[in-house]
């Protein structure tokens, strides 16, 4: 299934810069969760976070899908910034408008599943596409079927989330963030909130979706096996700051700092 998005204008996947970070701030309260935070994900490229708790990783994933905002800083998705517009030739706040026609391009699976209760799977699947995209029914139940047989599971098409073990609701989250055709898909840790059995179920897919389509992934996981398989690139957190980034051949067998190899040795 190659990830044509349909419905969106985006730019062709070439190797382009994608996502870049500039000077990125961000406080909570007197915490600095990022520090000036500069890093770029280049068009297709699959990349994982790593780091402790309270690194900032998630935190980068809350900013791109505007549920957070930068104190200091811009980012950019392709060729537009995400919190700020051009007017008379200056950066700008940019307006609810501009933020939601940008965030269209990203779509984000969470640890806690987030479906909406009251809808059947189908209903879960294609309900953005129409309200958001304007998808026709038909187009958006067809792409809804493609995505269920893609995570495996067509036959629980006309189930309520909670007739659903953790892991089918975390495969039909996969599939709802699909279905938006974005050219970024983030993870946020999207098996923490599994038992141990479900894991590698719903990893399988991911590795399937990456292996199978030219999207963007933008991941953060303590599954390191994972993080190995999938990713071009593996970049390392500590204080807000990008402390090491390379291949995961490189940042797993033969990382350069100090800080690295005890956060991998207390979780390998």
């Amino acid at each position: 299934m190659k990830n044509d998005h349909d419905g969106n204008d985006n730019p062709p996947v070439d190797g382009s810069e994608l996502i870049r970070f500039d000077k990125v701030t961000k406080r909570f309260g007197s915490n600095t969760v990022l520090d000036e935070l500069d890093f770029s994900v280049a068009s297709g490229k699959h990349v994982t976070l790593i780091g402790p708790s309270g690194s900032g990783k998630t935190t980068i994933l809350r900013l791109l899908m505007t549920l957070v905002k930068p104190d200091e800083g811009t980012i950019k998705v392709g060729d537009n910034f995400l919190f700020h517009e051009q007017k008379n030739g200056h950066l700008a706040p940019a307006g609810e408008k501009h933020i939601r026609e940008v965030r269209k391009n990203i779509g984000m699976v969470f640890q806690q599943f987030n479906l909406f209760p009251n809808m059947k799977v189908l209903r879960n699947i294609t309900e953005a596409p129409v309200t958001v995209l304007g998808l026709s029914k038909d187009e958006a139940e067809q792409r809804a079927r493609d995505l269920l047989e893609l995570v495996g599971l067509t036959e629980h098409i006309d189930k309520y989330p909670t007739q659903l073990s953790g892991g089918q609701q975390q495969r039909v989250a996969i599939a709802r963030a699909l279905a938006m055709r974005p050219q970024v898909l983030l993870l946020d840790e999207v098996t923490s909130a599994l038992d141990p059995e479900l894991v590698a179920g719903v990893l399988d897919v991911l590795r399937d979706i990456a292996r199978t389509t030219d999207i963007t992934m933008l991941c953060v996981t303590h599954e390191m096996n994972f993080a190995r398989d999938i990713s071009d690139q593996v970049l390392m957190f500590d204080s807000g700051h990008v402390i090491e980034s390379g291949p995961p051949e490189k940042i797993f067998s033969e990382p350069e700092q100090d800080r690295t190899r005890e956060f991998l040795s207390a979780i390998l």
